[in-house]
Parts: structure tokens; C-alpha cells; sequence
């Protein structure tokens, strides 16, 4: 059995990869199909199987596998595949880093959130960051479920996640912090929460209402469905599914009889800037903490260590006593 020398695939791999194998990679692994990639490239099939010989020569193995379905990635492939797509994005980052310095900014990050993140918190702590003295960082935020985040994030798509840290999501070479802790708020129009707080709630009557709610087996979803199981009722079938706070805020404030449960932060937001109201009635959940997720396998950039701090400290001041 040939033993597996590291020394000498690191020496190949320094001397002869380039950035157009791992993009060549990539077009192989999209169109299943070298005359494909050729035609996409602007090259011919001859060129496309000559690259790709050298590449798993370089790596020593075949990595991908042919049949009349087209070309698959081999277990080695898959392994090459994943470094290419990080090396990739970690390019493209590098133009958009290089291009925010070129206009006066100190760097930029990719920020993936789950749903019922407060913007408040989220822009204190881009305020706080600076890298560099007075310059300040760009942002681009990236909304998405915890799953799909941190798939991202582990393919260096993004930089940093805040969302929900539970036992579903994947966390293979992820580390993170939790941050803090949501309690639930049920939120109406003024005029529905005002009734609703003369009285003691009637879960049976509440189910009559117009529910707006978030997609099917998620957190949230879960949790506000745990509620009306635990009082013996049918969970309500929403009349709207939505996880952007905006619309929950406006259609709650255009309808009377509209009502939902979200994050006691984020209905604070909604009291601000839609004018809902909440209602007042105490009740628990078991919901994940919010927390932050970051790679484990890498180099910290500066501008991300400086966000994470202020992250923090924000978190500290504003739910420190929740």
C-alpha cells in the first residue's frame, strides 16, 4: 500500500494549482459536462480534458467519476470542491475588500442573519466597528435559514452568522457563542391589544383570529404551535406566513383582527416604527438563544474580531437584564 506523502502533494499544489483549476472545477461540477465547460470558457473539449488530467495528476486521484449522466464528483473531488468554492469566494472578497478600501472604507463584511434579528442591534454594532480610526466598514447583509447560513459561511461566502444555536444545525469546523435570549410578545393593532388586555385570554377564542405566522417546522413556528398545544387546542392555520418583521408590522396595523407572536425585541422595534401594540400577557418558550457562529478552520480577519467585540458589547448592554 502506497503511503500518502503530505510533503509532496504540498509542493505540487504550491508550485502548479492556479486559481483557474479551482474555477475550472467548479464549471465541471455545474454543467456535468466537459464539452459544456468548453463551450461556456470560450475553449475547446481537448484543452478542458488536458486541464483536468494535469489537476488530478496534481492531486493525485480521479475527481470525477463519468457515466451517461453526465460527470459527478469522486469522495476526493468533493473534498477539492468545497476548498475550491472558499478559495473562490474568498477571491471575489478580496476585490470587494480592495474595492471598499479604494473609496475611503476600511473593509467589508458578509453578514448572514436568521429571521427576527433587530436591526437596532445589528446597526450599533456596525457603528461601533472601526478598523482603522474614523473609517468604517460596509456591509452586506445576507438573510437566510440557520442551515443555510452557516453552509455559507463554512463555503466562505460569509464571513460571520447571527442566528439561532440549536441542535439541528450542522456545526463541522463552526464554533460559536451565544449571545442572548428572546422572550415571546404577542403583538395586535392598539385597539385589538387593548381588548385583549381587559381580559383574561381565551386561547379557544384567540384561535379565531387572523394569525400571521412563519414557515412550517420552524423554530418559531414550533413554538407558537407548543402554546396552543399545551392549553389542548389546534394550532391555527396562519391566513399569512411571513418572517419579514416590516410586513408582520403592517398588516397587523391595516387589520383589526390580525395578531402574532414574535421576539420581545423585535416587537419593541414594531411598537416604534409600525405602531403595534403589545399585548399584555406573559407566557414561555423554549427557543434557541441568538448567538453568533464564525469558522474554526481559519484565520479571524481583523474587521471581523472588531465586529464580533461590538456584537458583544451591545448584546451585554441591551439584554443583559433579560
Amino acid at each position: 500500500m502506497e503511503v500518502f506523502d503530505a510533503n509532496a502533494l504540498l509542493r505540487r499544489l504550491s508550485t502548479r494549482l492556479k486559481m483557474r483549476h479551482m474555477l475550472l472545477l467548479l464549471q465541471i461540477r455545474q454543467h456535468k459536462s466537459l464539452t459544456r465547460v468548453a463551450e461556456h470558457m470560450a475553449s475547446t473539449q481537448p484543452a478542458i480534458t488536458n486541464a483536468l488530467s494535469e489537476l488530478e495528476g496534481m492531486f493525485g486521484g480521479p475527481l470525477f467519476d463519468r457515466s451517461a449522466r453526465g460527470m459527478a464528483p469522486t469522495e476526493l473531488g468533493k473534498v477539492v470542491l468545497e476548498r475550491a468554492e472558499a478559495m473562490v469566494h474568498d477571491l471575489r472578497h478580496l476585490v470587494r475588500d480592495i474595492e471598499t478600501l479604494s473609496s475611503g472604507h476600511a473593509g467589508h463584511l458578509h453578514i448572514g442573519i436568521t429571521p427576527f434579528i433587530s436591526g437596532q442591534l445589528l446597526t450599533s454594532a456596525i457603528q461601533r466597528t472601526r478598523p482603522d480610526g474614523d473609517q468604517r466598514l460596509t456591509v452586506t447583509i445576507h438573510e437566510g435559514t440557520s442551515d443555510q447560513l452557516l453552509a455559507q459561511l463554512g463555503e466562505h461566502a460569509l464571513d460571520l452568522v447571527i442566528g439561532r444555536a440549536s441542535s439541528g444545525v450542522n456545526l463541522e469546523n463552526i464554533r460559536f457563542e451565544v449571545l442572548y435570549r428572546q422572550q415571546p410578545r404577542l403583538i395586535a393593532s392598539r385597539r385589538l391589544a387593548a381588548q385583549l388586555g381587559r381580559v383574561r385570554l381565551d386561547w379557544h377564542k384567540m384561535v379565531e383570529l387572523d394569525w400571521i405566522l412563519g414557515a412550517p417546522n420552524t423554530p418559531m413556528r414550533e413554538q407558537v404551535a407548543d402554546i396552543f398545544l399545551g392549553a389542548g387546542i389546534v394550532p391555527p392555520a396562519p391566513v399569512v406566513e411571513s418572517y419579514s418583521a416590516k410586513l408582520i408590522g403592517e398588516m397587523i396595523v391595516s387589520n383589526e383582527s390580525a395578531i402574532s407572536i414574535v421576539p420581545s425585541d423585535i416587537a419593541e422595534e414594531l411598537v416604534r416604527v409600525a405602531g403595534v401594540a403589545i399585548v399584555p400577557y406573559s407566557f414561555e418558550w423554549t427557543l434557541s438563544p441568538i448567538a453568533l457562529f464564525m469558522r474554526s478552520d481559519g484565520v479571524e480577519r481583523k474587521a471581523d474580531q472588531l465586529f464580533a467585540e461590538a456584537l458583544r458589547a451591545v448584546c451585554q448592554e441591551t439584554y443583559s437584564g433579560s
